[in-house]
């Protein structure tokens, strides 16, 4: 990996260079090079040291479009990865929330106790990244598609200036990447929408539903889904429109029920019993 030190921007919007580049990117639409193309073009312009796409829909297991890792960190970044804890995510969830299009940090779209939450604690940290930023789109039937920009713990964040001249070109991988995923719907089941009814549970939800519904209540359900996402209590009570001390009592309640005491147990339960359906 680059120290930060020796960053140096290759090439800038516009130049020759980049427009090979791209042009490069726009012939290989279609191919299985084109990701691979679109990275290159993309590190031309601000470096960083990996990146990684996946495609989502719904509840269904991700697909991974595109990786730079090494045999050893893929282990990590896509494997362990797909066996749950995509969906404790802060991008699945961003898409799953159909936020806007665009590029954003972690940070920007994570819960506000994401960096001390057990997901982070026990996955995320594993990856050893200074900071990772993603490209966001939707294509045909709902699928989304994420592309992260990754710099490693030897490396700096990136600046204001990097992140703006990355944010310039959301129109270009946007539209690049609606012509070269055109068809990705195919490779997931997509199914009609269901009727309203009534309820707007998130897919976290669901699966907290499924592995603890008959001995935790809906509320409760509410309350474990956020909690392993990462958000405190005072970020649940507004999002449910309890009070503070209400959450509590139901995290104290939740954790009776499940006997457990802490959130580490709450997500390792979490964690082999999705393992464990996933086989």
């Amino acid at each position: 990996m680059a120290a930060s030190s020796a960053r140096i921007k290759k090439s800038d919007l516009g130049n020759a260079e980049w427009v090979l580049l791209l042009s490069r990117c726009i012939d290989s639409i279609g191919s299985e090079d084109y990701t691979a193309h679109l990275v290159e073009m993309l590190e031309s312009v601000v470096p960083f040291d990996y990146s990684v796409s996946f495609a989502y829909h719904q509840n269904e297991r991700p697909l991974c479009l595109y990786h730079s890792f090494s045999p050893v960190e893929q282990i990590v970044f896509v494997d362990e990865y797909l066996k749950g804890p995509y969906l404790l995510d802060p991008f699945f969830k961003a898409c799953g929330h159909k936020v806007d299009a665009g590029l954003y940090r972690l940070r920007d779209v994570a819960p506000d106790r994401f960096y001390q939450s057990e997901y982070y604690r026990s996955y995320y940290i594993q990856t050893g990244l200074a900071e990772e930023i993603a490209y966001t789109m939707y294509l045909q039937d709902g699928v989304a598609v994420v592309i992260s920009l990754m710099r490693g713990g030897d490396s700096s964040r990136f600046s204001a200036r990097e992140f703006r001249l990355l944010d310039n070109v959301v129109p270009i991988v946007n539209s690049l990447s609606q012509r070269h995923w055109c068809n990705l719907h195919d490779s997931f089941e997509i199914k009609p929408p269901e009727p309203e009814n009534g309820f707007n549970r998130s897919i976290i939800e669901d699966m907290v539903s499924a592995m603890f519904g008959p001995r935790i209540t809906p509320r409760e359900i509410q309350v474990v889904a956020q909690i392993l996402e990462g958000h405190s209590s005072e970020s649940i009570a507004r999002s449910l429109g309890i009070a503070v001390g209400t959450v509590r009592i139901h995290r104290r309640n939740v954790y009776a029920k499940l006997q457990i005491s802490s959130q580490q147990e709450l997500f390792s339960i979490f964690s082999q019993k999705f393992k464990t359906a996933g086989k």
